[in-house]
């Protein structure tokens, strides 16, 4: 074989110079031109003889590169100079926020990070990547970072690897270009490159050594982390101002605990910055159990400046509970405000683990005891106690490669949040744990999130549930079908279900003082960013309510026109008798009446079909989102939205909270939540007596110097509505459709017995 490949290269290098002897003896035959006028110059080659020394050149370099099995290209991005101004609107007109992404086949070999309102960004990162063929080019794009919004192309080049000099460093300047907009000026690019070529053994050891670091971080997956510690970084208050022309800071964390770290986001030009990030470190055995925080100003130009630290040691913290602290800083001025759970533990001998827990009578009777109905002025937290028992999991969806996934489990009730330890290789999870909860609102909704757990500790979503308080069956061992993030569909799986048993214990005279009181805010949430379909969605149910207001108008008005007489004199009769018997107890009269009418169809037809478990074909149909959109037709987009983003983001969250508004209203007489119902009722009664036994007169007299004397009597208290506070607990549609089960019985199964009950 090897005589065979040298016998063919000599007879193509055979084939070559005889070539070029052809076309030399040709230009040699040509009349020599006249050397009277003119000095003499050497005969200038044939375009064909030039061609075929440079294919002759391009085949030989081929031929060389395609002696290396194996390449590596060390890149040194530099920085980039003249760019685009891509913002140009706003306070930061005349900037853009570029960064670099590389790319060969296809394939993302680096993105590099993102420099702020900068036209001249200087990057001066570095990176090594693998090359197999270096006949395809790296393509090299520059994008302007837009927040929520697409980014914008600020132009492209290509690296050619074969014109590169194997094992020497190259400074490079490549000119960027946009193929709609070839004459126009983009700006460069400034890199150092070095394409080392490297033999079959190192491409061995490469792939060698890659295959132990993925071992290693395997092992590192395996190793059982003791608990994990969830921090919601809040806000922060009083800062120090460290720009002096401002009198500002642009403040931002640092936490450490053990080899773990975490950095939070820049808040700029503010000395009381609001985060509200949440995120999760591991706490080990063999480690010192110190969180570390420190506070810094971020600067552009020089090093950051510190603002302070502050240190908290876990290990007097209690376990399975979450924690609202405030930490002064030391080294500088201010507070930061965290809320800090561990929870996840994995030993054995813990009391969350079902296997070893033995239930006590004598515990439950001292907790109902705590909760008794008649027990308002005890110091115990919150109106209820609950607990909830995770036995595990099935049918859960294949997140990695394996067909297999890393499950754990997180509980979430307002603030507190709780989660279990990770099952490793398993899509039917045994966690067995049980965790406790402190009741603050018995209107709360628990929620339950199933993750599979990936390389350095980043979650793929596997299902969620989410269970109103108020719904728990105590005691009731059951599975409970998982649903997808819009939680309107069954979860990816094989019909996913988990299996939970849950206790909640509550004080009703404690929580209905407490369901009249301001609602605690939560604080970890994603905010609420404008989306087509929400928009859509929220507009159709508004119109929903002011449809029935437009059908009792028309009603009204076919009254007033005299469509029809009797009607129309009959409610002539009404509206007088109205007038002249009208006195203020019967307005909560007329609205038990028609709570009466909504209780006998909740009895009649037992419940609220929102709340009725359904199968996937009787979903509600949502349309999915867009995921690929025309390019011109984005940016026209774009250019619309960054006129009337915030006025649109205004319209669609006021709109969404006067629909939610109304559909509580329609809730509470419908008895929705009967216990809400029952409660409005009792409300209703009260202020008709009240009403019937004091005169108007000097009840309005009674609520001015209250709202007059308010901030002299109770200067810290929050000014609120009783009335719009109780909306607040009772739940719309969308809550309900969220909190609407699944049966856990496959369809088909379903359809099987209608058949066998047919032919029965």
């Amino acid at each position: 074989m090897k005589k065979l490949k040298a016998a063919v290269r000599k007879w193509r290098r055979m084939r070559f110079f005889r070539k070029r002897d052809d076309l030399s003896r040709q230009v040699s035959t040509e009349p020599a031109p006249s050397t009277s006028s003119t000095p003499h110059h050497h005969p200038r080659p044939p375009p064909e003889l030039m061609q075929l020394e440079q294919d002759e050149t391009q085949r030989l370099r081929e031929q060389h590169l395609r002696q290396y099995a194996f390449f590596q290209l060390r890149v040194h991005l530099k920085r980039g100079q003249n760019l685009l101004a891509m913002d140009k609107n706003g306070l930061l007109s005349g900037t853009s926020d570029p960064y670099v992404k590389f790319k060969a086949g296809g394939r993302l070999l680096h993105k590099s990070r993102i420099v702020y309102r900068d036209l001249n960004p200087v990057w001066d990162e570095c990176f090594t990547v693998p090359v197999e063929d270096p006949f395809q080019p790296v393509q090299i794009k520059v994008f302007d970072y837009d927040w929520g919004l697409q980014d914008d192309f600020m132009g492209s080049c290509n690296l050619d690897l074969t014109a590169l000099e194997l094992g020497r460093m190259q400074d490079l300047v490549l000119c960027l270009r946009d193929p709609n907009k070839p004459h126009q000026d983009m700006g460069e690019i400034v890199l150092n490159v070095t394409l080392w070529p490297k033999s079959q053994e190192d491409k061995d050891q490469y792939l060698l050594k890659n295959t132990r670091i993925n071992d290693v971080n395997k092992r590192l997956k395996a190793q059982i982390w003791s608990s994990v510690v969830t921090i919601v970084l809040v806000e922060a208050k009083n800062l120090s101002a460290m720009d002096l022309d401002t009198r500002s800071s642009d403040p931002y964390c640092k936490f450490r605990l053990g080899n773990e770290k975490y950095k939070s986001k820049v808040v700029w030009k503010t000395l009381h910055p609001s985060w509200l990030e949440q995120f999760d470190l591991h706490l080990y055995d063999d480690q010192e159990q110190v969180l570390e925080v420190t506070v810094w100003d971020k600067d552009k130009q020089t090093k950051d400046d510190f603002l302070g630290r502050c240190t908290i040691d876990l290990s007097k913290l209690e376990r399975e509970k979450t924690h609202s602290m405030w930490k002064e800083l030391e080294d500088g001025n201010g507070q930061i405000f965290l809320l800090l759970t561990i929870s996840g533990t994995t030993q054995s001998e813990t009391i969350t683990d079902l296997t070893s827990y033995k239930e006590n009578p004598r515990d439950l009777e001292i907790i109902e005891r705590r909760y008794t109905w008649y027990r308002l002025n005890e110091t115990s937290a919150g109106v209820g106690w609950l607990c909830v028992k995770v036995y595990g999991a099935k049918g859960l969806a294949a997140a990695d490669l394996g067909g297999k996934s890393d499950p754990f489990c997180v509980l979430e009730l307002g603030n507190a949040r709780l989660q279990t330890h990770t099952e490793y290789k398993t899509l039917t999870p045994n966690w067995m744990k049980i965790f406790t909860f402190t009741v603050k609102d018995i209107s709360s909704i628990l929620e339950l999130t199933v993750y599979d757990e990936d390389h350095d500790h980043k979650v793929e979503f596997l299902g969620k549930l989410a269970i109103p308080l108020l719904n728990i069956r105590n005691g009731e061992k059951r599975w409970y079908a998982l649903k997808d993030k819009k939680m309107r569909a069954r979860a990816k799986g094989n019909y996913p279900q988990i299996l939970l048993e849950m206790l909640v214990v509550w004080n009703p005279l404690k929580g209905a003082i407490r369901v009249v009181n301001p609602k605690e805010p939560k604080y970890m949430h994603q905010e609420a960013k404008f989306k087509r379909q929400l928009f859509i969605r929220n507009v159709m149910r508004l119109k929903a309510i002011i449809m029935w207001f437009i059908e009792v108008g028309k009603i009204l008005q076919d009254c007033f026109e005299w469509e029809s007489r009797i009607r129309s004199f009959l409610g002539l009769l009404a509206w007088l008798a109205f007038c002249y018997y009208y006195e203020m107890w019967m307005l909560p009269f007329m609205l038990l009446m028609f709570f009466a009418r909504n209780w006998l169809v909740y009895r009649l037809t037992g419940g609220n079909p929102l709340l009725v478990p359904v199968d996937d074909d009787d979903l509600l149909a949502e349309e999915d989102d867009e995921e690929e959109i025309d390019k011109e037709e984005k940016k026209s987009l774009k250019e619309r939205l960054q006129a009337i983003q915030e006025v649109t983001q205004t319209v669609q969250n006021a709109i969404g909270y006067v629909a939610s508004l109304g559909e509580a209203v329609k809730n509470l007489m419908n008895f929705t939540v009967p216990y809400l119902s029952y409660l409005a009722i009792t409300m209703l009664f009260g202020a008709m007596l009240v009403l019937y036994v004091i005169p108007l007169r000097y009840l309005l007299m009674a609520w001015g110097i209250n709202k007059f004397a308010r901030k002299i009597l109770r200067p810290h208290t929050i000014p609120n509505n009783e009335v719009l506070d109780l909306l607040s607990r009772v739940p719309d549609d969308e809550t309900l459709l969220d909190c609407r089960e699944l049966k856990t019985h496959p369809p088909n199964e379903r359809k099987d017995a209608r058949k066998k009950h047919k032919a029965s």
